[in-house]
């Protein structure tokens, strides 16, 4: 959405102020673990743009606090498997061959939005080593968050969003859905159902000083059905808390019910 539009759709400007009241009515409070998942499009004409919304967020949580956002870099993947846009054979390995090497300081972000590409730069972040999907943290527990975050299987229990579930954090969707709701996909590594299989994908990384392909194992991951998990869960469940965050509409929920729902969902429901 262009910035007239925002404009035009915002009774009067969003700032840092008005938005840690909206983050405190919702139910964020200091010393929180907060997974965040955001649109800032969504939030109408924000004074500051994406700092103002990391600020506001962390003024709430203070230093004992602590935010993480997903910092995904999906392109930092095996070619042979890219689908959108997908790429001729014949390049694939000299892709492979040529790629450059995960850096947590210099590696953009990929299809996140412009507040994780704002966040994962700020002084005192954190971000995990994963090639693929990667994690950002600012506050207390950031380091300990990120720390180790495992190759293979990169969303499971070995991961930012395992030790979050074990932590007790957080989940704050703010002006999406579901949809991008990335614990979600650590539901989907616990959860028995029949469709369930492993991928091969691949990553440069860099082992004793050289630039190797390392091959990934994961589990074939399917949002399709998120919304619908998101859906039941509004209706079965009564720990999601919602509000609005300026115009956004926002939802926030403790990630081992969430978790443990989704499990039970995706166990019953899906093939």
């Amino acid at each position: 959405m262009s910035e007239t539009n925002l404009v035009r759709r915002t009774p009067t400007p969003v700032t840092i102020q008005s938005l840690m009241d909206d983050f405190t009515a919702l139910g964020v409070e200091r010393g929180m673990i907060v997974l965040f998942h955001s649109s800032l499009s969504a939030l109408g004409w924000v004074c500051g743009g994406p700092v103002a919304v990391i600020l506001a967020l962390e003024n709430v949580l203070e230093t004992t606090g602590t935010l993480v956002m997903p910092t995904h870099s999906g392109d930092l993947s095996d070619p042979a498997n890219w689908e959108n846009p997908p790429v001729p054979e014949p390049w694939w390995e000299i892709i492979r061959e040529t790629m450059p090497v995960y850096s947590p300081d210099l590696t953009p972000t990929r299809g996140m939005g412009v507040i994780p590409e704002c966040f994962r730069k700020q002084p005192g972040v954190v971000r995990s080593g994963h090639p693929q999907v990667s994690f950002a943290a600012w506050g207390a527990r950031a380091k300990e968050i990120v720390l180790d975050h495992q190759i293979d299987f990169g969303l499971g229990d070995n991961s930012p969003l395992g030790k979050i579930y074990r932590l007790g954090g957080y989940v704050l969707l703010l002006g999406v859905g579901h949809g991008s709701n990335t614990s979600l996909h650590l539901a989907e590594y616990r959860a028995g159902y029949p469709g369930k299989r492993l991928i091969q994908d691949g990553s440069p990384v860099t082992i004793n000083h050289q630039r190797v392909w390392r091959p990934i194992q994961d589990i074939y991951q399917d949002g399709s059905d998120f919304e619908a998990i998101g859906k039941d869960l509004l209706q079965d469940t009564k720990f999601v808390r919602q509000g609005q965050v300026a115009q956004a509409e926002a939802q926030l929920m403790l990630q081992p019910a969430l978790v443990d729902y989704a499990v039970a969902w995706l166990e019953r429901y899906r093939k």
